[in-house]
Protein backbone atom coordinates (compact mmCIF):
# COMPACT_ATOMS: atom_id res chain seq x y z
CA UNK A 1 0.00 0.00 0.00
CA UNK A 2 1.18 3.18 -0.30
CA UNK A 3 2.99 5.00 2.25
CA UNK A 4 0.51 8.06 2.22
CA UNK A 5 -2.63 6.08 1.90
CA UNK A 6 -1.85 4.08 5.32
CA UNK A 7 -0.51 7.30 7.02
CA UNK A 8 -4.48 8.43 6.07
CA UNK A 9 -5.78 5.60 7.28
CA UNK A 10 -4.08 5.33 10.13
CA UNK A 11 -4.67 8.91 11.61
CA UNK A 12 -8.07 8.88 10.40
CA UNK A 13 -8.81 5.99 12.92
CA UNK A 14 -6.70 6.53 15.75
CA UNK A 15 -8.44 8.50 17.52
CA UNK A 16 -11.50 6.09 17.75
CA UNK A 17 -9.00 3.35 19.29
CA UNK A 18 -8.14 5.34 21.87
CA UNK A 19 -11.79 5.96 22.30
CA UNK A 20 -12.37 2.12 22.77
CA UNK A 21 -9.42 1.54 24.70
CA UNK A 22 -10.86 1.96 27.88
CA UNK A 23 -14.05 0.06 27.30
CA UNK A 24 -11.82 -2.63 25.76
CA UNK A 25 -9.92 -3.13 28.81
CA UNK A 26 -13.02 -2.91 31.31
CA UNK A 27 -14.25 -5.36 29.37
CA UNK A 28 -11.41 -7.67 28.77
CA UNK A 29 -11.36 -7.74 32.95
CA UNK A 30 -14.89 -9.24 33.09
CA UNK A 31 -14.92 -12.83 33.23
CA UNK A 32 -18.13 -14.27 31.76
CA UNK A 33 -19.07 -17.75 31.29
CA UNK A 34 -20.58 -17.23 28.62
CA UNK A 35 -18.23 -15.59 26.82
CA UNK A 36 -16.34 -18.56 24.91
CA UNK A 37 -18.10 -21.83 23.53
CA UNK A 38 -16.59 -25.26 25.17
CA UNK A 39 -15.34 -28.33 22.41
CA UNK A 40 -15.72 -30.38 25.79
CA UNK A 41 -19.31 -29.30 26.25
CA UNK A 42 -19.89 -30.43 22.49
CA UNK A 43 -18.72 -33.42 22.70
CA UNK A 44 -20.17 -34.44 25.45
CA UNK A 45 -23.64 -33.57 23.93
CA UNK A 46 -22.47 -35.97 20.65
CA UNK A 47 -21.36 -38.88 23.52
CA UNK A 48 -25.03 -38.06 24.98
CA UNK A 49 -26.74 -38.90 21.44
CA UNK A 50 -25.14 -41.69 20.76
CA UNK A 51 -24.32 -44.99 22.71
CA UNK A 52 -22.09 -48.08 21.57
CA UNK A 53 -22.95 -50.46 23.79
CA UNK A 54 -24.99 -53.30 22.12
CA UNK A 55 -26.15 -55.04 25.55
CA UNK A 56 -28.64 -51.99 26.81
CA UNK A 57 -32.22 -52.40 26.27
CA UNK A 58 -33.53 -50.38 24.06
CA UNK A 59 -36.20 -49.11 21.67
CA UNK A 60 -36.34 -50.47 18.01
CA UNK A 61 -37.42 -48.39 15.32
CA UNK A 62 -38.45 -49.60 12.10
CA UNK A 63 -39.19 -47.65 9.04
CA UNK A 64 -40.47 -48.82 6.40
CA UNK A 65 -41.64 -47.22 2.41
CA UNK A 66 -45.65 -48.18 1.49
CA UNK A 67 -44.44 -50.86 -0.76
CA UNK A 68 -42.70 -52.27 1.72
CA UNK A 69 -44.93 -50.98 5.30
CA UNK A 70 -46.72 -55.02 5.24
CA UNK A 71 -43.49 -56.61 5.39
CA UNK A 72 -41.79 -54.75 8.23
CA UNK A 73 -44.64 -55.16 10.31
CA UNK A 74 -44.60 -58.78 9.84
CA UNK A 75 -40.90 -58.90 11.24
CA UNK A 76 -42.44 -57.51 14.46
CA UNK A 77 -42.59 -59.62 17.98
CA UNK A 78 -45.62 -60.08 18.69
CA UNK A 79 -45.81 -57.70 21.28
CA UNK A 80 -44.80 -54.86 19.17
CA UNK A 81 -47.67 -56.19 16.52
CA UNK A 82 -50.39 -56.15 19.05
CA UNK A 83 -49.73 -52.47 19.77
CA UNK A 84 -49.17 -51.87 16.06
CA UNK A 85 -52.65 -53.22 15.32
CA UNK A 86 -55.55 -50.56 14.74
CA UNK A 87 -52.74 -48.39 14.06
CA UNK A 88 -53.07 -47.79 10.34
CA UNK A 89 -49.32 -47.51 9.73
CA UNK A 90 -48.76 -47.17 6.18
CA UNK A 91 -45.19 -45.97 5.23
CA UNK A 92 -46.46 -42.53 4.55
CA UNK A 93 -43.32 -39.83 4.23
CA UNK A 94 -43.00 -38.49 8.27
CA UNK A 95 -45.72 -40.79 9.59
CA UNK A 96 -44.81 -41.79 13.42
CA UNK A 97 -46.59 -44.60 15.39
CA UNK A 98 -45.32 -44.58 18.91
CA UNK A 99 -45.53 -48.36 20.02
CA UNK A 100 -46.30 -48.63 23.89
CA UNK A 101 -47.44 -51.37 25.98
CA UNK A 102 -50.69 -52.07 28.26
CA UNK A 103 -48.97 -49.43 31.06
CA UNK A 104 -48.15 -47.01 28.31
CA UNK A 105 -44.30 -47.61 28.07
CA UNK A 106 -42.99 -46.97 24.99
CA UNK A 107 -41.69 -50.41 23.43
CA UNK A 108 -41.36 -49.54 19.89
CA UNK A 109 -41.58 -46.82 16.94
CA UNK A 110 -43.10 -47.12 13.46
CA UNK A 111 -41.25 -44.42 11.14
CA UNK A 112 -42.96 -43.73 7.31
CA UNK A 113 -40.17 -43.25 4.80
CA UNK A 114 -42.53 -42.22 1.81
CA UNK A 115 -42.20 -43.26 -2.07
CA UNK A 116 -38.79 -43.87 -3.25
CA UNK A 117 -39.91 -41.83 -6.26
CA UNK A 118 -39.35 -38.16 -5.10
CA UNK A 119 -37.55 -38.73 -1.35
CA UNK A 120 -35.39 -35.88 -1.35
CA UNK A 121 -34.42 -35.81 2.02
CA UNK A 122 -33.51 -40.00 2.15
CA UNK A 123 -32.34 -40.87 5.60
CA UNK A 124 -31.51 -37.28 6.99
CA UNK A 125 -35.49 -37.42 7.50
CA UNK A 126 -34.36 -39.50 11.11
CA UNK A 127 -33.86 -36.45 12.29
CA UNK A 128 -37.63 -35.44 13.30
CA UNK A 129 -37.49 -38.72 15.29
CA UNK A 130 -34.57 -37.49 16.89
CA UNK A 131 -36.60 -34.46 18.02
CA UNK A 132 -39.85 -35.59 18.56
CA UNK A 133 -39.23 -38.80 20.28
CA UNK A 134 -38.63 -39.06 24.61
CA UNK A 135 -35.74 -39.43 26.14
CA UNK A 136 -34.49 -43.41 25.80
CA UNK A 137 -32.11 -45.61 24.22
CA UNK A 138 -32.74 -46.54 20.55
CA UNK A 139 -31.76 -48.79 18.09
CA UNK A 140 -32.49 -49.10 14.22
CA UNK A 141 -34.28 -52.21 13.22
CA UNK A 142 -35.56 -51.68 9.98
CA UNK A 143 -34.62 -49.26 7.29
CA UNK A 144 -34.60 -49.08 3.40
CA UNK A 145 -31.95 -50.14 1.63
CA UNK A 146 -31.12 -47.56 -0.29
CA UNK A 147 -30.37 -45.34 2.96
CA UNK A 148 -26.96 -45.56 4.02
CA UNK A 149 -26.50 -46.36 7.60
CA UNK A 150 -23.46 -43.60 8.26
CA UNK A 151 -26.17 -40.74 7.19
CA UNK A 152 -29.18 -42.40 9.20
CA UNK A 153 -27.34 -41.93 12.40
CA UNK A 154 -25.47 -38.66 10.90
CA UNK A 155 -29.03 -36.97 10.89
CA UNK A 156 -30.01 -38.56 13.94
CA UNK A 157 -27.09 -36.67 16.05
CA UNK A 158 -27.96 -33.42 13.65
CA UNK A 159 -31.51 -34.05 14.68
CA UNK A 160 -30.99 -33.64 18.49
CA UNK A 161 -29.09 -30.52 18.88
CA UNK A 162 -30.71 -28.36 20.61
CA UNK A 163 -29.28 -24.56 21.21
CA UNK A 164 -29.59 -24.46 25.52
CA UNK A 165 -26.47 -21.85 26.36
CA UNK A 166 -29.39 -19.89 27.97
CA UNK A 167 -31.97 -22.18 29.12
CA UNK A 168 -32.39 -22.73 32.65
CA UNK A 169 -33.90 -26.19 31.65
CA UNK A 170 -31.72 -29.29 30.95
CA UNK A 171 -32.23 -31.10 28.06
CA UNK A 172 -30.99 -34.56 27.50
CA UNK A 173 -31.15 -35.90 23.71
CA UNK A 174 -32.30 -39.49 22.94
CA UNK A 175 -29.40 -41.80 22.01
CA UNK A 176 -29.10 -44.06 18.92
CA UNK A 177 -27.09 -47.17 19.50
CA UNK A 178 -24.39 -46.66 16.67
CA UNK A 179 -23.60 -50.24 15.21
CA UNK A 180 -20.65 -50.94 12.78
CA UNK A 181 -22.31 -49.82 9.80
CA UNK A 182 -22.67 -46.15 11.31
CA UNK A 183 -19.08 -45.38 10.60
CA UNK A 184 -19.40 -44.43 14.62
CA UNK A 185 -16.08 -42.49 14.54
CA UNK A 186 -16.04 -40.20 11.69
CA UNK A 187 -20.08 -39.72 12.42
CA UNK A 188 -19.77 -38.49 15.54
CA UNK A 189 -16.95 -36.18 14.44
CA UNK A 190 -19.07 -34.88 11.48
CA UNK A 191 -21.89 -34.01 13.81
CA UNK A 192 -19.58 -32.92 16.51
CA UNK A 193 -18.27 -30.25 13.89
CA UNK A 194 -21.58 -29.06 12.77
CA UNK A 195 -23.32 -28.90 16.07
CA UNK A 196 -20.45 -26.51 16.97
CA UNK A 197 -20.85 -24.28 13.97
CA UNK A 198 -24.48 -24.06 14.84
CA UNK A 199 -23.59 -23.11 18.11
CA UNK A 200 -20.96 -20.51 16.70
CA UNK A 201 -23.82 -18.85 15.08
CA UNK A 202 -26.26 -19.26 17.66
CA UNK A 203 -24.66 -17.15 20.10
CA UNK A 204 -25.21 -13.36 20.41
CA UNK A 205 -22.77 -10.95 19.06
CA UNK A 206 -22.73 -9.92 22.52
CA UNK A 207 -20.95 -12.82 23.34
CA UNK A 208 -19.51 -13.90 20.10
CA UNK A 209 -17.77 -10.82 18.78
CA UNK A 210 -14.32 -10.32 16.75
CA UNK A 211 -12.32 -11.21 20.17
CA UNK A 212 -14.87 -14.22 21.13
CA UNK A 213 -14.47 -15.41 17.53
CA UNK A 214 -11.05 -15.28 17.24
CA UNK A 215 -10.41 -17.18 20.48
CA UNK A 216 -12.86 -19.98 18.90
CA UNK A 217 -10.53 -19.80 15.52
CA UNK A 218 -7.78 -20.55 18.23
CA UNK A 219 -9.56 -23.44 20.56
CA UNK A 220 -10.27 -25.47 16.91
CA UNK A 221 -6.70 -24.73 15.78
CA UNK A 222 -5.08 -25.53 19.11
CA UNK A 223 -7.00 -28.98 19.10
CA UNK A 224 -5.43 -30.41 15.77
CA UNK A 225 -1.80 -28.88 16.76
CA UNK A 226 -2.98 -26.44 13.76
CA UNK A 227 -0.26 -23.07 13.30
CA UNK A 228 -2.46 -20.21 13.58
CA UNK A 229 -1.69 -16.55 13.91
CA UNK A 230 -3.76 -13.22 13.37
CA UNK A 231 -3.23 -9.42 12.21
CA UNK A 232 -5.11 -7.47 14.12
CA UNK A 233 -6.08 -3.53 14.46
CA UNK A 234 -4.23 -0.94 12.61
CA UNK A 235 -1.56 -4.39 11.80
CA UNK A 236 -4.26 -4.56 9.49
CA UNK A 237 -2.57 -1.61 7.77
CA UNK A 238 0.41 -2.56 8.12
CA UNK A 239 0.24 -5.51 6.59
CA UNK A 240 -1.94 -4.50 3.44
CA UNK A 241 -5.51 -5.89 4.56
CA UNK A 242 -7.26 -2.05 4.21
CA UNK A 243 -10.33 -3.73 3.16
CA UNK A 244 -10.75 -5.50 6.61
CA UNK A 245 -9.34 -2.64 8.11
CA UNK A 246 -11.77 -0.52 6.84
CA UNK A 247 -15.56 -2.50 7.69
CA UNK A 248 -14.40 -3.53 11.11
CA UNK A 249 -12.45 0.41 12.23
CA UNK A 250 -15.82 1.59 13.73
CA UNK A 251 -16.28 -1.59 15.63
CA UNK A 252 -16.22 -1.39 19.41
CA UNK A 253 -13.27 -4.55 18.78
CA UNK A 254 -10.75 -4.46 16.46
CA UNK A 255 -10.99 -6.30 13.50
CA UNK A 256 -8.96 -9.10 12.22
CA UNK A 257 -7.67 -11.51 10.18
CA UNK A 258 -7.06 -15.15 11.75
CA UNK A 259 -5.72 -17.77 9.93
CA UNK A 260 -4.38 -21.53 10.86
CA UNK A 261 -2.19 -23.92 9.21
CA UNK A 262 -2.77 -27.70 9.56
CA UNK A 263 -1.85 -31.09 7.84
CA UNK A 264 1.26 -32.60 5.80
CA UNK A 265 2.65 -29.96 2.53
CA UNK A 266 3.18 -32.67 0.35
CA UNK A 267 -1.01 -33.03 -0.11
CA UNK A 268 -3.15 -30.54 -1.98
CA UNK A 269 -3.43 -27.02 -0.51
CA UNK A 270 -6.84 -26.01 0.71
CA UNK A 271 -7.42 -22.99 1.25
CA UNK A 272 -11.11 -22.13 3.22
CA UNK A 273 -12.16 -18.78 3.68
CA UNK A 274 -14.56 -17.53 5.80
CA UNK A 275 -16.67 -14.47 6.48
CA UNK A 276 -16.83 -13.55 9.89
CA UNK A 277 -18.74 -10.32 10.51
CA UNK A 278 -19.78 -10.61 13.56
CA UNK A 279 -22.69 -8.39 13.45
CA UNK A 280 -24.08 -6.38 10.76
CA UNK A 281 -25.64 -3.61 11.12
CA UNK A 282 -25.36 -2.58 7.30
CA UNK A 283 -23.00 0.37 8.31
CA UNK A 284 -24.02 4.21 7.21
CA UNK A 285 -26.87 2.08 4.80
CA UNK A 286 -28.06 0.98 8.07
CA UNK A 287 -30.91 -2.09 8.19
CA UNK A 288 -34.29 -2.00 8.87
CA UNK A 289 -34.75 -3.47 12.52
CA UNK A 290 -36.38 -6.64 10.48
CA UNK A 291 -33.36 -6.94 8.57
CA UNK A 292 -30.53 -6.07 11.81
CA UNK A 293 -32.87 -9.13 14.18
CA UNK A 294 -30.68 -11.88 13.12
CA UNK A 295 -27.15 -10.55 11.86
CA UNK A 296 -25.67 -12.01 14.60
CA UNK A 297 -25.54 -14.35 12.03
CA UNK A 298 -23.46 -12.73 9.45
CA UNK A 299 -20.36 -14.30 10.94
CA UNK A 300 -22.12 -17.52 9.38
CA UNK A 301 -19.39 -18.31 6.27
CA UNK A 302 -17.06 -18.10 9.23
CA UNK A 303 -18.80 -21.01 10.51
CA UNK A 304 -18.93 -23.11 7.87
CA UNK A 305 -15.10 -22.72 6.76
CA UNK A 306 -14.05 -23.52 10.48
CA UNK A 307 -17.06 -26.67 10.78
CA UNK A 308 -15.42 -28.09 7.19
CA UNK A 309 -11.62 -27.69 8.63
CA UNK A 310 -13.11 -29.25 11.91
CA UNK A 311 -14.35 -32.25 9.80
CA UNK A 312 -10.98 -32.60 7.84
CA UNK A 313 -8.82 -32.53 11.03
CA UNK A 314 -11.08 -34.83 13.05
CA UNK A 315 -10.87 -37.42 10.47
CA UNK A 316 -7.27 -36.77 8.99
CA UNK A 317 -7.74 -36.18 5.74
CA UNK A 318 -4.91 -36.04 3.23
CA UNK A 319 -5.32 -32.13 2.91
CA UNK A 320 -2.30 -29.25 3.58
CA UNK A 321 -4.98 -26.65 5.05
CA UNK A 322 -5.25 -23.22 5.18
CA UNK A 323 -8.34 -21.68 6.59
CA UNK A 324 -8.40 -17.54 6.97
CA UNK A 325 -11.15 -16.01 8.97
CA UNK A 326 -12.30 -12.24 8.23
CA UNK A 327 -13.22 -10.97 11.31
CA UNK A 328 -15.33 -7.45 11.86
CA UNK A 329 -18.01 -6.23 13.39
CA UNK A 330 -19.70 -3.66 11.10
CA UNK A 331 -20.84 -1.10 13.23
CA UNK A 332 -22.24 2.94 12.94
CA UNK A 333 -19.33 5.29 14.06
CA UNK A 334 -17.57 8.88 13.38
CA UNK A 335 -15.49 6.80 11.56
CA UNK A 336 -17.34 4.53 9.99
CA UNK A 337 -16.43 3.81 6.38
CA UNK A 338 -19.35 5.96 3.73
CA UNK A 339 -20.64 5.45 0.44
CA UNK A 340 -19.14 6.99 -2.05
CA UNK A 341 -15.36 6.32 -0.16
CA UNK A 342 -12.83 4.62 -2.23
CA UNK A 343 -11.03 1.73 -0.65
CA UNK A 344 -7.69 0.15 -1.61
CA UNK A 345 -7.37 -3.80 -1.42
CA UNK A 346 -4.34 -5.97 -0.91
CA UNK A 347 -4.64 -6.67 -4.42
CA UNK A 348 -4.17 -3.42 -5.89
CA UNK A 349 -7.22 -2.79 -7.10
CA UNK A 350 -9.31 0.05 -6.06
CA UNK A 351 -12.92 -0.23 -4.96
CA UNK A 352 -15.70 2.42 -4.67
CA UNK A 353 -18.35 1.84 -1.85
CA UNK A 354 -21.54 1.58 -3.73
CA UNK A 355 -23.56 0.74 -0.26
CA UNK A 356 -21.54 -0.10 3.32
CA UNK A 357 -23.67 -3.29 3.63
CA UNK A 358 -22.38 -4.99 0.78
CA UNK A 359 -19.52 -5.49 3.31
CA UNK A 360 -18.92 -9.29 3.42
CA UNK A 361 -16.89 -9.18 0.01
CA UNK A 362 -14.84 -6.46 1.19
CA UNK A 363 -13.35 -8.72 3.92
CA UNK A 364 -13.53 -11.49 2.28
CA UNK A 365 -11.36 -9.93 -0.81
CA UNK A 366 -8.38 -9.43 0.98
CA UNK A 367 -8.27 -12.78 2.59
CA UNK A 368 -9.21 -14.05 -0.45
CA UNK A 369 -5.76 -12.61 -2.00
CA UNK A 370 -4.22 -13.92 0.94
CA UNK A 371 -5.13 -17.58 0.12
CA UNK A 372 -3.92 -17.03 -3.37
CA UNK A 373 -0.56 -15.59 -2.45
CA UNK A 374 0.30 -18.31 -0.48
CA UNK A 375 -0.19 -20.82 -3.29
CA UNK A 376 -3.77 -22.76 -2.70
CA UNK A 377 -4.40 -25.60 -5.10
CA UNK A 378 -7.80 -24.50 -4.51
CA UNK A 379 -9.85 -21.82 -3.09
CA UNK A 380 -13.60 -22.48 -0.83
CA UNK A 381 -15.05 -19.06 0.45
CA UNK A 382 -18.40 -19.45 2.34
CA UNK A 383 -20.36 -16.27 2.83
CA UNK A 384 -23.91 -14.99 4.39
CA UNK A 385 -23.33 -12.60 1.65
CA UNK A 386 -26.47 -11.09 -0.75
CA UNK A 387 -30.08 -11.55 -0.08
CA UNK A 388 -30.44 -12.29 -3.33
CA UNK A 389 -29.17 -15.61 -3.41
CA UNK A 390 -32.42 -16.31 -0.89
CA UNK A 391 -34.54 -14.63 -3.23
CA UNK A 392 -33.36 -17.17 -5.45
CA UNK A 393 -33.25 -20.59 -3.94
CA UNK A 394 -34.68 -19.78 -0.52
CA UNK A 395 -32.82 -20.40 2.93
CA UNK A 396 -32.17 -23.78 2.97
CA UNK A 397 -30.04 -23.99 -0.82
CA UNK A 398 -26.95 -22.30 -1.12
CA UNK A 399 -25.69 -21.22 -4.62
CA UNK A 400 -22.38 -21.94 -5.24
CA UNK A 401 -20.18 -20.66 -7.71
CA UNK A 402 -16.71 -21.92 -9.47
CA UNK A 403 -14.11 -20.55 -11.64
CA UNK A 404 -13.47 -24.67 -13.06
CA UNK A 405 -16.46 -25.73 -14.87
CA UNK A 406 -15.07 -29.61 -14.33
CA UNK A 407 -15.68 -29.16 -10.96
CA UNK A 408 -19.60 -28.30 -10.59
CA UNK A 409 -20.46 -31.88 -11.62
CA UNK A 410 -18.76 -33.52 -8.93
CA UNK A 411 -19.49 -31.14 -6.11
CA UNK A 412 -23.51 -31.44 -6.94
CA UNK A 413 -23.16 -34.99 -6.99
CA UNK A 414 -21.44 -35.63 -3.47
CA UNK A 415 -24.02 -33.13 -2.20
CA UNK A 416 -26.69 -35.29 -3.78
CA UNK A 417 -25.16 -38.34 -2.25
CA UNK A 418 -25.18 -37.21 1.45
CA UNK A 419 -28.76 -34.99 0.96
CA UNK A 420 -26.91 -31.82 1.22
CA UNK A 421 -27.56 -30.22 -1.73
CA UNK A 422 -26.04 -26.94 -3.41
CA UNK A 423 -26.88 -25.71 -6.75
CA UNK A 424 -24.33 -24.12 -9.31
CA UNK A 425 -25.52 -20.17 -10.75
CA UNK A 426 -23.24 -18.56 -13.29
CA UNK A 427 -20.54 -16.51 -12.90
CA UNK A 428 -21.52 -14.33 -16.10
CA UNK A 429 -19.10 -12.05 -16.85
CA UNK A 430 -21.07 -9.35 -18.63
CA UNK A 431 -22.80 -8.14 -15.52
CA UNK A 432 -19.58 -6.96 -14.29
CA UNK A 433 -20.78 -3.71 -16.19
CA UNK A 434 -23.01 -3.77 -13.05
CA UNK A 435 -20.12 -3.07 -10.83
CA UNK A 436 -18.49 -0.93 -13.38
CA UNK A 437 -17.19 2.84 -11.65
CA UNK A 438 -15.89 6.03 -13.37
CA UNK A 439 -13.67 6.66 -10.58
CA UNK A 440 -11.99 3.38 -9.15
CA UNK A 441 -11.71 0.12 -10.59
CA UNK A 442 -15.13 -1.20 -9.31
CA UNK A 443 -17.68 -0.67 -6.97
CA UNK A 444 -18.23 -3.14 -4.35
CA UNK A 445 -22.64 -3.62 -5.57
CA UNK A 446 -24.38 -3.73 -8.58
CA UNK A 447 -28.03 -2.79 -7.78
CA UNK A 448 -30.62 -4.47 -7.49
CA UNK A 449 -30.02 -6.72 -10.88
CA UNK A 450 -28.53 -10.66 -10.14
CA UNK A 451 -27.11 -9.70 -6.91
CA UNK A 452 -26.14 -13.04 -5.72
CA UNK A 453 -23.82 -12.98 -9.36
CA UNK A 454 -22.21 -9.59 -9.50
CA UNK A 455 -21.21 -10.13 -5.71
CA UNK A 456 -19.12 -13.51 -6.81
CA UNK A 457 -17.81 -11.71 -9.64
CA UNK A 458 -16.12 -9.11 -6.97
CA UNK A 459 -14.81 -12.00 -5.30
CA UNK A 460 -13.49 -13.58 -8.56
CA UNK A 461 -11.29 -10.29 -9.26
CA UNK A 462 -8.99 -11.49 -5.99
CA UNK A 463 -8.56 -14.68 -6.81
CA UNK A 464 -6.68 -14.12 -9.76
CA UNK A 465 -6.51 -17.64 -11.58
CA UNK A 466 -6.54 -19.36 -8.34
CA UNK A 467 -9.21 -22.75 -8.37
CA UNK A 468 -11.55 -21.45 -6.46
CA UNK A 469 -15.48 -22.09 -5.35
CA UNK A 470 -17.97 -19.23 -3.51
CA UNK A 471 -20.62 -20.70 -1.17
CA UNK A 472 -23.40 -18.09 -0.57
CA UNK A 473 -24.94 -19.89 2.52
CA UNK A 474 -27.46 -18.64 4.28
CA UNK A 475 -26.32 -20.12 8.31
CA UNK A 476 -29.96 -19.85 9.48
CA UNK A 477 -33.03 -22.24 9.10
CA UNK A 478 -36.22 -19.43 9.40
CA UNK A 479 -38.17 -22.88 10.69
CA UNK A 480 -37.41 -26.46 11.68
CA UNK A 481 -36.30 -29.00 8.65
CA UNK A 482 -36.09 -32.61 8.66
CA UNK A 483 -32.46 -32.69 10.94
CA UNK A 484 -32.48 -28.99 11.97
CA UNK A 485 -34.11 -26.62 14.70
CA UNK A 486 -35.11 -22.87 13.39
CA UNK A 487 -32.08 -20.89 14.35
CA UNK A 488 -28.32 -21.47 12.79
CA UNK A 489 -27.70 -23.52 10.54
CA UNK A 490 -24.48 -25.24 8.37
CA UNK A 491 -25.17 -25.97 5.24
CA UNK A 492 -23.11 -27.62 1.97
CA UNK A 493 -20.11 -28.97 3.95
CA UNK A 494 -20.94 -32.29 4.61
CA UNK A 495 -21.55 -31.97 0.49
CA UNK A 496 -18.36 -30.98 0.65
CA UNK A 497 -16.56 -33.32 3.01
CA UNK A 498 -17.33 -35.97 0.58
CA UNK A 499 -16.09 -34.74 -2.29
CA UNK A 500 -12.70 -34.20 -0.49
CA UNK A 501 -12.85 -37.66 0.86
CA UNK A 502 -13.64 -39.37 -2.28
CA UNK A 503 -10.64 -37.38 -4.02
CA UNK A 504 -11.88 -34.19 -5.25
CA UNK A 505 -8.84 -32.21 -4.47
CA UNK A 506 -6.81 -34.67 -6.72
CA UNK A 507 -8.86 -34.10 -9.83
CA UNK A 508 -7.82 -30.41 -9.68
CA UNK A 509 -5.00 -30.95 -12.28
CA UNK A 510 -7.46 -32.14 -14.81
CA UNK A 511 -10.06 -29.71 -14.34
Amino acid sequence: MPSSIKLVLTSYVSGQYLVNAAVNKAEKAVDSSLTLLNLAESEKFMSDAFFTDPHKAVIPIYIARPKTAKKVLKQLPQELLMAAKQRDFKGSAGQRVNLRAVDGTLIGVLFGAGAEQGDDFGPMQVGTLARALPKGDYKIAAAPDDWPAALIATAWGLGAYKFTRYLKDDYSAPRLYLDEAMAGKETQAINQAINNGRDLINVPAGDMGPEQLHKEVEKIANQYGAKIKAVVGDELLEQNYPMIHAVGRAGPKPPRLVEFIWGDSANPRLALVGKGITFDTGGVNMKSAAGARIMKKDMGGAAHALTLAQMIMANDLPVHLHVLIAVAENSVSANAFRPGDILPSRAGLTVEIDNTDAEGRLVLGDALCKANEDGADHIIDFATLTGAARVALGPTLPPFFSNRAALVAPVLEAGRAVKDPVWNMPLWQPYMKYLSSPIADMKNAGGSFAGSVTAALFLERFVDKASWMHFDVYGWNPTHTNFGRAGGEIFAVRGLYEWIKTGGLSDLKTS
